[in-house]
């Protein structure tokens, strides 16, 4: 795992390691490939194959009660019983009944939840804090990413430089289950090679929708309307939605702007970074950009957007229509 330096990583690996495991974990936050690896990992590492005493339970409106009862059943042949619980929304409501049983059960029972949504004011939450494990496993840093993909293609007999794996996190985001997938096909793409190239990666890893949405902005700062259309248009191929990308665009030149207006601040790229919750080389992209436009027109697409959403939504203009007037930079609606 990339973050094995965190403190949450080091708890878990240091439990899975030791199989000295805690009555419960909550496993949440917004990297699905983390809560999915660990969830995995400490079902194999408490139960190994042993199927007879694990209970999987997923969805809202669980019987608590159910769940109570296996947790009070002693294990078959077994240290452990698992029950592991996903996407409960039990940390957001209905979560009392279970907070109160917790603290006095059994320690031959183990509870692992993995959560999208979490309330840190729940009771629940407080009361596996204070009983058990909640690890918050977050975006990674692209330092953090960079070596943990690094550690992949190595395994493989693969070399990368820092360079390349910069191009390579810039296509893929940060989202680890898609870089985990686009590792896999520059894996088989450069069987029989050892180093993987800048070509290589352009050749065969797809840029996220995000990216090319960077891009686009990037080409209107430029003044290349030509290639800001070829863009959306790949989009419209790729069967993105007019409307989504009119919301990621607005998105970003609403970021640019808290972007431009923390820069006038001097404030650090790791700052801005931690406040718009991306990772630190995207935040550096993202000071580059803002630099090409001026706070006034920035302000100007950021009223494009809004405009071209409410023509859309008053059948104006259709949203095909809409998103490339706003790349153009020439909206039909209000003056």
């Amino acid at each position: 795992m990339p973050e094995e330096g965190s403190s949450f990583m080091q708890t878990l690996n240091q439990d899975i390691r030791d199989r000295n495991f805690k009555r419960v974990y909550l496993l949440f936050g917004e990297e699905g490939f983390l809560k999915k690896s660990y969830k995995n990992r400490l079902k194999e590492a408490i139960l190994g194959e042993d199927t007879m005493n694990y209970h999987y339970f997923e969805g809202k409106g669980l019987n608590v009660s159910e769940i109570i009862g296996l947790a009070e059943t002693m294990p078959f042949f077994a240290e452990h019983r698992l029950i592991l619980i996903e996407d409960s929304g039990l940390f957001k409501s209905g979560g009392e009944e279970l907070a109160e049983y917790l603290p006095q059960m059994p320690d031959t029972s183990c509870l692992v939840f993995s959560e999208s949504e979490v309330d840190k004011r729940s009771r629940l939450f407080k009361t596996v804090k204070k009983i058990g494990y909640a690890a918050e496993l977050g975006r990674q840093e692209s330092g953090q990413l960079a070596r943990w993909a690094g550690g992949i293609l190595a395994k493989e007999g693969k070399k990368i430089s820092g360079p390349t794996m910069e191009l390579f996190l810039s296509k893929t985001g940060d989202d680890m289950e898609n870089i985990r997938s686009e590792l896999d096909k520059l894996i088989s793409y450069t069987l029989g090679r050892d180093v993987i190239t800048d070509q290589d990666v352009e050749d065969i890893c797809t840029t996220q929708v995000t990216n090319k949405i960077f891009d686009m902005i990037t080409a209107i700062a430029a003044g290349n309307t030509k290639k800001a259309m070829d863009l959306y248009e790949d989009l419209l191929i790729l069967r993105e939605p007019s409307m989504r990308i009119l919301f990621l665009i607005a998105r970003q030149f609403n970021q640019l702007l808290m972007v431009r207006d923390m820069m006038g601040k001097n404030t650090s790229r790791a700052e801005i970074a931690s406040r718009l919750k991306v990772p630190p080389f995207v935040a550096g992209k993202m000071t580059g950009q803002a630099r090409a436009f001026s706070r006034k027109q920035i302000l100007e697409y950021v009223k494009l957007c809004v405009d071209a959403e409410e023509a859309v939504k008053q059948g104006r203009l259709s949203d095909r229509l809409a998103v490339e007037l706003l790349i153009c930079r020439r909206y039909g609606g209000k003056e």
